[in-house]
């Protein structure tokens, strides 16, 4: 007889509303905490299709800690032109199954959460002005989280779309602190500006790294393609560089990858992964001057710290349908 291994599947509305981001944003940074005191995980794979146009991507990794693993897996583009996400939450210690989520509603909070533990690992602590290029979804995330981590007095949108703009400001000025403001260029966007955050879909640099004043922090969150970069090889060479993972410098991080094609750095310009800076194994910045530089391209460190997060707030609230799984020594016979 086969003994069933059961699990949850929670849809996107059920987890919807489950945390704060202020809690996405203590379980990530325990995350990247486990990355730098070692723990296993891998950058995306990305697989392209031609016809009908879309790519299929998916990553991994292992919180001991935090007691999980998982992957998430998703396909954008194809035929129905939009994308869907799956997200797999494993025991770390039986290694059998825990939760199937739909995982499209909580990326914007995983991954506004890590770039606001970058800015805290990185940006200096007396910032008051934040600005955001991006109006969408990511930067939503991205701007609720980062105010979480710092006390901004002033916070500047620019898009290339002036109503996108203006909506963005008008929606964050209702539910943040901080004044936000839309403004007309990028460059008005950078300059002066303490902290910069990256949301885009762009190819090429959005800004001009010889805008950037000594002391600012930037987060480039919205490219993980090596042909694809929203910051120029200036900045990178400017900055203290921090990415999420290493790894990704020889695979998805485009500006990395073509600052180093441009010569403007090598390897050595890698100053640390961010778990690393956040578990104390490299220092973050080391003075008021420096220009930070955090490249983030989505891993499963994040993924999987928010997925189990979420998980034991759905168990404690009895969300979820359950989901029965065979384990391989009974199932896998061949008969």
């Amino acid at each position: 007889m086969t003994t069933q291994q059961e699990a949850l599947f929670l849809r996107s509305d059920e987890l919807a509303g489950l945390a704060e981001p202020a809690e996405y944003v203590e379980s990530v940074r325990d995350g990247y905490r486990q990355r730098g005191e070692g723990a296993p995980a891998e950058p995306r794979t990305k697989l392209p299709n031609a016809d009908p146009p879309g790519f299929f991507t998916g990553y991994l990794a292992i919180l001991p800690d935090t007691g999980a693993m998982g992957t998430y897996t998703y396909g954008a583009g194809f035929g129905a032109q939009d994308a869907h996400f799956m997200l797999s939450l494993f025991d770390a210690e039986s290694g059998e199954p825990l939760a199937l989520m739909d995982g499209a509603s909580m990326n914007p909070f995983k991954t506004g959460a890590t770039g606001a533990v970058g800015i805290d690992a990185l940006a200096r602590t007396d910032v008051s002005t934040l600005s955001v290029i991006g109006s969408g979804a990511q930067a939503r995330g991205q701007v609720r989280a980062a105010t979480t981590v710092r006390d901004f007095d002033r916070i500047d949108v620019y898009s290339p779309t002036k109503q996108h703009r203006e909506n963005f400001a008008a929606e964050m000025n209702e539910t943040l602190g901080p004044t936000v403001a839309a403004v007309a260029s990028s460059a008005a966007a950078v300059e002066g500006a303490d902290v910069v955050i990256t949301a885009t879909n762009a190819s090429q640099p959005v800004f001009d790294g010889d805008l950037l004043e000594d002391g600012t922090h930037v987060t480039a969150m919205g490219q993980y393609d090596a042909d694809a970069r929203e910051v120029d090889a200036e900045t990178v060479q400017r900055a203290t560089y921090v990415p999420d993972l290493r790894a990704r410098t020889e695979t998805d991080a485009g500006a990395f990858i073509q600052a180093a094609e441009d010569g403007a750095v090598s390897a050595d310009h890698i100053h640390a992964e961010l778990g690393a800076v956040v578990a104390g194994v490299e220092p973050g910045r080391t003075s008021d001057e420096e220009i930070t530089l955090f490249d983030s391209g989505g891993t499963a460190v994040e993924t999987v710290a928010a997925a189990h997060m979420l998980y034991e707030r759905a168990v404690e609230r009895d969300l979820g349908e359950p989901l029965e799984f065979a384990p391989a020594s009974q199932a896998l016979t061949g008969k």
